[in-house]
């Protein structure tokens, strides 16, 4: 940091040797301090009672506060609050976290907190930290399920890092793009830093219009995937790949399916957990001192709320008695039981079940939120995209109809994986065994019940979820799914699925209201990885069509 932030190397705090990581923080600690002296003269030769960071010193700050918070080394966490210190001494006011936790939604206090965590989850932290240069706050809600994060962290990681068709710019761009159809400011900011970081040109970022003619051509496809994904045919996959010099090759193509799918679905874990701006990030720290009551009324205006009603349990908003809550778990327990032993003693005709089915994609076209209502696109982010009005309300309320897509004819396991893993090494291997540790991942356990077996309830999300798609399996009886699924509980699948960025606290506490919050992570590990599935196989097909 010899004139500016920017030129502070973080790079070596992401070492797993510890002498290395302890000259980086040397480094990093004598451009902070240098600037920090230079700040508080200038304000002292000016009069002003309190120097202000600027000139790049308060993005470092901020990143520093980070690093003291979330940092899984315990060296680098202790030097960063020794560096902030000594920032202080000088007069200069330094940043606080604002809220509680990684999300919303859950108490701290019921997180995993960074420097507790057991050795394997350390050692996940750690591979995260080192692989992304941060500890974000999706990883420290995932891991309530280390089985499932780590292939995710895995999966990632190969996405956006290792060799394959496109250039790493291009795939941080592709990610902003995908989190933007959903007003996701938290994927878009951390993917805005990564891209800068390895050499994108800001200008792009100005909007998607700014960008390369190939990267805007994909904003058809980006659209549809994201919210109507029945609607991509072949003519949208030869558009893209025989567009003269702006042309994809299908092994691009793959690449920029799969990173769009995932962070779309990303977007759907983001809000369905309610993730919480990263410290460092917008919205994620303030450089204001805390009132006598703990907040001030800048916070409140600014959404950023106290104590109480974050830490509130999962059912607080939603009145309710404990012995009600204990009676849908029970009761829901017991429709389980109950459907196993219709399904021993007699099968649906397959005209019967077609038309479970039938009526079940209805009635998912028709279930909405007393708090659904038109969001405009925050500013920030809907520069990324185009066409903003266009979303997967707009077709249910103008009662369309949606294809019934039969997996008996195009499946993920026989035709997807196989196009993704020829066309995209090693990908198609990643993506299923993810789809496969978050669709049969049980503990046995139901809220306080231990040695269930959750698989029907597993199946029945699963299986509704895809049902809102069009995606139809043949052996599957629908009728199970209006038995074990509220509508509570339909309403917020909908929700995070469709329309995640409308999804709220509210909703979150009134489906499963007995149950833990690691159970209602584990349902979003579900919609996410359902989401995922239904619009590979959607693009997918597309793709396989135009190559026959």
């Amino acid at each position: 940091m010899e004139e500016r932030e920017g030129e502070v190397r973080w790079d070596g705090l992401c070492s797993r040797d510890a002498a290395a990581r302890a000259a980086s923080l040397d480094t990093i600690g004598q451009a902070v301090l240098r600037r920090a002296e230079s700040v508080a003269s200038g304000a002292a030769a000016d009069g002003l009672p309190v120097p202000v960071a600027r000139d790049g010193l308060g993005e470092a700050l901020a990143r520093l506060l980070m690093l003291s918070k979330r940092c899984p080394f315990p060296d680098v966490r202790e030097k960063s609050e020794a560096i902030l210190g000594g920032v202080q001494e000088l007069g200069i006011r330094i940043p606080r976290p604002l809220g509680h936790g990684p999300s919303r939604f859950i108490p701290e206090k019921e997180t995993i907190q960074v420097g507790k965590e057991d050795a394997t989850m350390h050692t996940l932290f750690a591979e995260s930290f080192a692989t992304l240069g941060r500890l974000d706050n999706v990883t420290l809600v995932m891991v309530f399920h280390p089985q499932y994060l780590e292939s995710f962290l895995k999966t990632q990681h190969y996405l956006l890092q290792m060799d394959g068709p496109l250039p790493l710019h291009y795939r941080h761009y592709i990610g902003i793009m995908a989190a933007a159809r959903h007003q996701c400011s938290y994927l878009v900011n951390l993917h805005v830093n990564d891209f800068l970081h390895v050499g994108g040109d800001p200008k792009w970022l100005n909007g998607l219009e700014n960008a390369p003619q190939k990267l805007q051509n994909l904003g058809e496809l980006n659209k549809m995937l994201a919210h109507r994904p029945w609607l991509i045919t072949k003519e949208h996959i030869e558009q893209l790949l025989k567009t003269e010099e702006n042309s994809w090759s299908l092994a691009e193509l793959i690449h920029a399916v799969v990173l769009l799918t995932h962070y779309h679905s990303l977007a759907s874990f983001t809000f369905g957990c309610g993730i919480s701006p990263e410290i460092d990030c917008e919205g994620g720290h303030t450089f204001r001192p805390p009132s006598v009551s703990n907040y001030c009324i800048c916070d409140i205006t600014n959404g950023y709320h106290g104590a109480d009603e974050i830490h509130a349990s999962p059912a607080a908003s939603i009145p309710v008695s404990s012995t009600e809550s204990v009676c849908e778990v029970e009761a829901l327990m017991e429709k389980m039981k109950q459907l196993q032993e219709c399904r021993d003693e007699e099968e649906a005709s397959q005209e019967e079940m077609a038309t479970r089915f039938e009526r079940e994609k209805r009635e998912s076209m028709f279930v909405c939120s007393s708090e659904d209502e038109e969001s405009a696109a925050t500013r920030d982010v809907s520069r990324h995209f185009e066409d903003t009005s266009y979303g997967y309300k707009d077709f249910s309320r103008h009662g369309m109809h949606v294809p019934t897509f039969r997996v008996q004819d195009y499946s993920w396991e026989d035709h997807g994986y196989s196009l993704v893993n020829r066309l995209y090494p090693d990908v198609g291997q990643l993506l299923d065994e993810k789809f496969h540790i978050a669709y049969n991942l049980t503990y046995n356990t139901m809220a306080m019940h231990k040695d269930v077996d959750t698989s029907m309830l597993r199946r029945a999300i699963w299986n509704y979820i895809h049902c809102m798609f069009g995606i139809r399996y043949d052996d599957y009886d629908y009728g199970e799914i209006n038995q074990l699924l509220d509508r509570s509980f339909k309403v917020y699948i909908k929700t995070v699925v469709c329309t995640p960025e409308k999804t709220t606290k509210r909703m979150y506490d009134s489906f499963w209201r007995q149950f833990e919050h690691s159970e209602k992570v584990h349902v979003n590990l579900l919609l996410v990885e359902a989401r995922m599935q239904a619009e590979l196989l959607y693009a997918l097909r597309a793709i396989t069509r135009y190559m026959t």
